[in-house]
């Protein structure tokens, strides 16, 4: 399990991101890299790094379930995500 701060950390950058958004928009279309390279260095949405909503596992990750590879097996042994299913053969 990730550390609480790591977690915190990159819920900082998300924040910081969405808020940003609509300026970067603005200043790309506009061609203003000076003005766009004064902006928060964490603004910049290339800086998030996809992690696994319960554990905060950086590695392993499903985009389809927001979660890690260890969890979905996990939870699709379990019965927990809707339409999965372990195959067997």
């Amino acid at each position: 399990m990730a550390k609480e701060s790591i977690k915190a950390r990159e819920r900082k950058r998300e924040a910081m991101v969405a808020k940003f958004a609509d300026k970067r928009k603005a200043l790309k279309e506009a061609g203003d890299y000076i003005a766009l390279q004064k902006l928060p260095k964490n603004a910049s949405p290339i800086r998030l790094h996809n992690r696994c909503k319960l554990t905060g596992r950086p590695k392993g990750y499903m985009r389809l379930f927001g979660v890690s590879r260890i969890n979905f097996r996990e939870m699709a042994n379990k019965g927990l995500i809707p339409g999965v299913r372990k195959a067997s053969w």
